[in-house]
């Protein structure tokens, strides 16, 4: 399809790696490193690994979680490029709203549809990364265009209300559900009770919400700690990746655009880290706290700057093809890992053996695991590819 602007091949190579990430499963590292540690506790260095690529239990942020600040930050920068070419096409603005309406709706239904994996009934959970997305898209839009300013107050809006709410409620001051004294003591003992895990407003919203749609059993607590509300704070992360976006397209100078997306990511870094040392909003991915907001952005904004640097900038590349394929079906590559990965991995035993995957030895099995079946959910991007078959929402 024919663009109006000019196609940002950093981007398409960003979502890919971080598509290439989800679809590997991580690469199996997590798994392996405890299977190491296993044999050997004290290991420094699997248990490193093991940080790296697996989330936090509450407090901190690890490279697993910047996966989903990085797909929701990229939905805001795919919007400044995919909007402008409809405005150019000669779309209303009335006609565009309802377009992201639309697309919202059914990012929200896929979701729904996809954590609804053992068919037994409809999980109405609005936690899943699309389903974030749905909700916050709309509002999105509206901010699409305006200008940095206007951005950067629905930013803070975004953030400050969330900040409010969690401390006007101040939590209940009681173990959460789910949650044993000894998790609590390894995790939340120097957190104010508004930041405790399923005892803050945020939690109290979804008792309240989740319980209005017909279940089997009354939803109680989400184990991980994960609310629907998250896509309030989410929402920031999405406005900073449409100013990134409206940025690039923009007509600076390339190596003006790198200096400032390098500014504003050390800047970001800065106050979310800042907050969290000081004391005042501590960084939970798992309840989108302020700070995780900023500093997660942060982070995002740097990667972006490397791909940006490398492929635009200096024109390297060859090497993110890869990740380009991976990232032009992005919704495919999603939908397919989040259905198809046990699957896929049980008919490659099948064929090859059941100890296929143990062939570097049964420690390594995770990792062996998660390259064969992401590779073989990638080979499937790459067929599409080859035939310009793209799957959009």
């Amino acid at each position: 399809m024919p663009s109006s602007s000019p196609r940002l091949l950093s981007l398409d190579a960003y979502r890919g790696f971080i598509m290439v990430c989800l679809a590997f499963g991580g690469f199996g590292l997590a798994g392996t490193a405890r299977n190491h540690l296993k044999a050997d506790p004290d290991s420094s260095f699997w248990k490193t690994i093991e940080w790296f690529w697996e989330h936090g239990e509450w407090v901190g942020c690890s490279f697993w979680d910047l996966i989903m600040p990085a797909f929701t930050f990229m939905v805001g920068m795919a919007m400044a490029y995919s909007y402008l070419r409809r405005q150019r096409e000669g779309h209303s603005t009335a006609r565009m709203f309802r377009h992201a309406c639309t697309r919202a709706l059914i990012l929200i239904a896929l979701a729904i549809f996809l954590t609804t994996s053992d068919g037994k009934e409809t999980r109405w959970i609005f936690t899943n990364v699309l389903a974030q997305i749905g909700l916050g898209y709309p509002l999105l839009f509206l901010c699409w265009n305006r200008g940095w300013r206007v951005q950067v107050i629905a930013a803070a809006v975004a953030l400050g209300a969330t900040w409010i709410a969690f401390v006007a409620h101040g939590g209940t001051g009681e173990l959460g559900p789910g949650v044993t004294a000894e998790w609590a003591a390894r995790n939340q003992a120097n957190l104010a009770a508004a930041w405790h895990k399923n005892a803050n407003v945020f939690h109290v919203f979804d008792t309240w919400f989740l319980n209005l749609f017909p279940a089997s059993k009354p939803f109680v607590f989400n184990e991980g700690g994960y609310q629907t509300l998250n896509f309030i704070p989410n929402l920031a992360t999405m406005i900073f990746g449409l100013m990134a976006g409206e940025w690039l397209r923009s007509a600076a100078e390339p190596a003006r655009k790198l200096r400032v997306l390098l500014f504003a990511g050390v800047a970001l870094l800065a106050a979310g880290y800042g907050l969290d040392a000081v004391g005042i909003i501590p960084a939970v991915k798992r309840i989108w706290t302020p700070s995780f907001g900023l500093l997660s952005t942060g982070w995002c904004v740097l990667m972006l700057a490397v791909f940006y640097w490398a492929i635009d900038l200096r024109g390297w590349a060859r090497w993110a093809q890869f990740f380009v394929i991976a990232g032009a079906n992005s919704i495919a590559l999603y939908c397919m890992g989040q259905l198809m990965k046990g699957w896929v991995g049980s008919i490659w035993r099948a064929h090859l053996g059941q100890k296929f995957f143990q062939l570097a030895g049964p420690l390594w099995e995770p990792t062996i695991r998660g390259i064969v079946v992401g590779f073989t959910l990638w080979a499937v991007c790459w067929w599409m590819w080859r035939r310009k078959i793209f799957l959009r929402i």
